[in-house]
């Protein structure tokens, strides 16, 4: 092999190599025989171990993780929207639009809810956005929209439950084309 540059050795070569006992700061090698009997160390006696127990390894509790949720809004006002929509992955912008004009009216915006499209997690019941959210205000557009395991409170009411005061209407598919669904919507809205 033919090296150009003498630097590039130490990229081929590790130094204990090329290196000379005294330039890597050992001790020279024994030569004869009778330097290595003399610099041999005698042996040591182990001492027995006493004979004891294996160690006993404690369980450790195993955590799950909190869940987490991809939601539209910055959730400052405590108000969770729950909606189900299969094609969007919030919800529809038609359908978003109308919902901004109402929370506008109440003097709300995007930022003081929190919209979840419950199709992406199917297998989250109502405490786990309870636990994630934490909220004061709750609706749920839709049958669609209900959560695992809750039952189907009554329409347009306003009611308290454990997420705090909680309406229940129609999905948006249903209300929009029909102006007494949506007065009747906007009537208990207004008092959430």
């Amino acid at each position: 092999m033919k090296v150009e540059n003498p630097n590039a050795y130490r990229f081929i070569m590790p130094d204990d190599i090329y290196l000379l006992p005294q330039d890597r700061g050992l001790k020279a090698m024994p030569n004869t025989a009778e330097e290595v009997a003399e610099t041999a160390p005698e042996a040591e006696a182990i001492p027995e171990l006493p004979k004891s127990q294996p160690p006993t390894v404690a369980p450790t509790p195993v955590e799950t993780p909190a869940a987490t949720f991809n939601y539209l809004g910055s959730n400052n006002k405590k108000f969770l929207i729950l909606v189900k929509y299969t094609d969007a992955e919030f919800i529809a912008p038609a359908h978003l639009a109308a919902l901004e004009s109402m929370l506008t009216r109440k003097g709300l915006g995007l930022v003081d809810v929190a919209i979840l499209n419950v199709n992406n997690y199917p297998t989250s019941a109502i405490a786990d956005f309870n636990a994630f959210f934490a909220p004061q205000k709750l609706l749920i557009m839709g049958d669609k929209a209900l959560p695992e395991g809750t039952r189907r409170p009554p329409v347009n009411k306003v009611f308290k439950s454990s997420a705090g005061d909680t309406l229940f209407s129609v999905d948006f598919e249903e209300m929009m084309p029909s102006n007494e669904l949506k007065k009747a919507f906007w009537e208990q809205m207004k008092n959430l």
